[in-house]
């Protein structure tokens, strides 16, 4: 059994260590802060689980000591058992107070000398020291240099994502220094690679998007262990579940409430798609016949008071249920209990139905796992997590999150053929057992960090160069169609120079396209995600990893904006037609103009003299927006230089029509790409910084990028 130690195999001794928030080992309190969620109840359910084998000799749970009369007195003492083999010990860490993580960094040293006293008065060394989390993880690299003892470190969460997310969110980078010490935490990450010996991901996207834009990313260190789920609270229909308070509820919106369910539950967020799934269904009379829909979406009261993102995806939400007429088909419960999620999930199981997700991007996936552990099979978007979490489990299919075609078809399969739904069902709950349990998880685990202590693995070093500072100081932004799109040989090699560069180099694209529209050109011409997509004519911002949009720019552009004033102004002007609804937005009225019969100098005039002061964009000869005067590609772009903090003199920019023009003036690199509109940019021609290139499309990129010696100075290795 692999459970069992064998004569040439000592059993281990090993410490895990979670510095901040409040850990212990019963009564959780999950959710009291940003410092007490889902890593203190991974690191305590590791420990527990580790513990439980007999190829452990030991387990020990290094946290930070708390005395403070606003916690319980629990946090205080300093050993706390939690099994035979597994305990918690809690080390004095400077203020004894309890503190947020972001203030505890100088704290850090003391508790690691305090640590290092602990660890060298046991019997034993550890034989591995694994870190949770930058504060953790800078205590860690300093006890594993002090004891000769490996560093294995899972992070979490990374401060170069979290700096993202909250320069998307308005907070300016002097600020997030201030309440975050995000530069701080960046470099104790930044030494934890350097150190650990082997880093744990929960995928290999993670791997690849978040730690590989690291000066210290060594993806050879890197392995991927599933996070376990809790097969006690996740487990097939039992046969109570319809007389559950949350079965009723379930029936108050349904007129045939016995249907097969398909079930989609997530937070109100654009990037969940929980809209076209609605729009999949409402498409798909057969679907509706076949199944009801029930969207768990997060808890509400009134949603005119709940932030304005959320606001606005619950209103999309119940718009799309009345454009199709849904009602007594789907059931859309406005409050639901944590203990519940496990019952909806069997509710759908024992109804022969089927779990959907159709996120834009999802980097794990752990609702999929919960649902494949209850017996349902499952539809998933095939970005992330979903594709390792249905290869290992076999129990559905994936889907492209933008063809809701598709998804109904893919969904209807699955839900008619009911010996190979019985079939997927029982391939998710085994899945699950193998891959996605505690047991399955700890396995894995083991087999990843007893390596190091056998040394039966060779270490490579890598030569640690740190850059100069902690921003990227280059960009390349450029448009999508009849630029990126077209040419996919040159389009390779463009990629190759943008990958070969990543750690220096912000990658982004500025188009037209409504941002769901570019993300399916995207995966069309498999261009992998910018660091920045600037959508619908520069009046949408994201950011990647998630794609996270930047609501504070979404804010600043609605200054004066009336797009019913506009409408009514244009509605009459011969020459234009609206543009089907598709392609509109919520700062972007979209037109098909004539040239011949329009004249766009007095389109501009007359909204000027109705008091309207917006943008007009002209492009690709056919077609006109009107957008917020604050509002455009280069004005975008100019704002995600002052976020992110890139220059504009070290920013190449590549633009092929008339809508790329303010992109291509000022302080950039301007390109122009050899295509069939460059009379919409003829004025741009005698602008001395603006460089019009003989190669279409990427390779005219590549071009530009010779001519002004974009990466000179940079070893080249693997663009070429």
């Amino acid at each position: 059994m692999k459970n069992q130690p064998s004569e040439a195999r000592k059993p281990l001794y090993i410490v895990l260590i979670s510095v901040h928030g409040l850990i212990r080992g019963n009564d959780l309190e999950l959710g009291r802060d940003a410092d007490t969620g889902g890593q203190t109840k991974y690191v305590v359910e590791l420990a527990r689980a580790l513990g439980e084998r007999d190829d452990v000799e030991k387990v020990l749970l290094l946290t930070r000591r708390v005395v403070d009369k606003q916690v319980d007195a629990d946090y205080a003492e300093p050993y706390e058992a939690l099994s035979e083999k597994a305990g918690i010990v809690r080390i004095e860490c400077g203020e004894q107070k309890y503190l947020p993580k972001e203030i505890l960094w100088d704290s850090l040293d003391s508790f690691s000398d305090n640590a290092l006293a602990y660890l060298k008065s046991q019997k034993r060394l550890p034989d591995v020291i694994h870190s949770h989390y930058a504060d953790a993880g800078h205590v860690g690299a300093q006890l594993s240099h002090q004891l000769g003892v490996p560093l294995v470190h899972t992070g979490h969460s990374l401060g170069r994502t979290k700096r993202k997310q909250l320069l998307a969110s308005g907070i300016r980078r002097s600020e997030i220094e201030t309440a975050y010490n995000i530069s701080r935490r960046i470099e104790a990450e930044e030494t934890t690679l350097g150190v650990a010996e082997r880093v744990i991901t929960s995928t290999q996207q993670e791997i690849e998007l978040q730690y590989g834009l690291y000066d210290f990313y060594q993806p050879e260190r890197m392995r991927v262990v599933p996070p376990g789920t809790d097969m006690e609270r996740f487990f097939p229909p039992q046969g109570d579940e319809k007389n559950s308070a949350i079965a009723g509820e379930l029936k108050r919106f349904l007129k045939q409430p016995d249907k097969p369910i398909i079930l989609a539950l997530s937070r109100p967020d654009p990037k969940k798609n929980i809209v076209t799934l609605i729009e999949a269904y409402g498409e798909s009379p057969q679907l509706q016949k076949a199944a009801n829909l029930v969207i768990v979406a997060g808890n509400r009261d009134d949603i005119q008071d709940m932030e304005s993102v959320t606001r606005t995806v619950l209103n999309d939400i119940l718009l799309a249920i009345d454009k199709y007429d849904l009602y007594g088909k789907v059931a859309y419960p406005k409050h639901h209990k944590s203990e519940e999620v496990a019952i909806l999930y069997r509710l759908a199981a024992a109804s022969q139905g089927v779990f959907v997700n159709p996120a834009l991007t999802e980097p794990f996936g752990l609702t999929l796992i919960e649902a494949a552990a209850s017996g349902l099979p499952i539809v998933a978007t095939e970005d992330g997590g979903p594709i390792d979490i249905i290869r290992n489990c076999q129990n559905g299919h994936l889907i492209n999150p933008l063809d809701s075609k598709a998804m109904a078809e893919t969904a209807l399969r699955t839900l008619s053929d009911k010996k190979e739904w019985a079939r997927l069902a029982g391939n998710g709950i085994q899945g699950v057992r193998q891959h996605y349990s505690w047991q399955a998880h700890v396995e894995k685990y083991l087999s990843v960090i007893r390596p190091l202590v056998e040394k039966t693995e060779p270490i490579a070093r890598m030569s640690l160069r740190r850059r100069p500072d902690v921003f990227r100081k280059r960009a390349v932004f450029t448009s999508l169609d009849l630029n990126l799109a077209g040419d996919r040989e040159s389009l390779a090699v463009f990629l190759r120079h943008m990958h070969a560069h990543r750690k220096s180099t912000i990658f982004g694209i500025a188009t037209g396209r409504r941002f769901d529209d570019a993300l399916a050109t995207l995966r069309q011409y498999n261009i992998p995600e910018p660091d920045v997509l600037i959508s619908s004519q520069g009046t949408q911002i994201h950011y990647a990893p998630h794609l996270t949009e930047d609501s504070v720019w979404a804010r600043h552009i609605n200054h004066q904006w009336n797009p019913q004033a506009v409408r009514d102004i244009l509605r009459e002007v011969p020459g234009l037609k609206m543009q089907p609804k598709n392609f509109q937005s919520a700062f972007k009225i979209s037109y098909y103009i004539d040239p011949k019969v329009a004249d766009i100098q007095e389109i501009r005039q007359l909204l000027l003299r109705s008091e309207q002061a917006v943008n007009t964009v002209f492009s690709f000869g056919q077609f006109l927006d009107v957008l917020p005067i604050r509002a455009s590609k280069g004005l975008a772009l100019r704002w995600c230089a002052d976020q992110l903090s890139f220059p504009l003199e070290n920013t190449l920019v590549a633009g092929v029509t008339a809508a790329d023009a303010d992109m291509l003036r000022g302080n950039t690199l301007g390109t122009v790409v050899d295509n069939r509109h460059l009379d919409e940019l003829s004025e741009l021609a005698n602008v001395e910084k603006i460089y019009f290139s003989n190669k279409p499309y990427a390779a005219g990129i590549l071009e530009a990028m010779a001519h002004y010696r974009f990466f000179a100075g940079e070893a080249e290795k693997g663009a070429s």
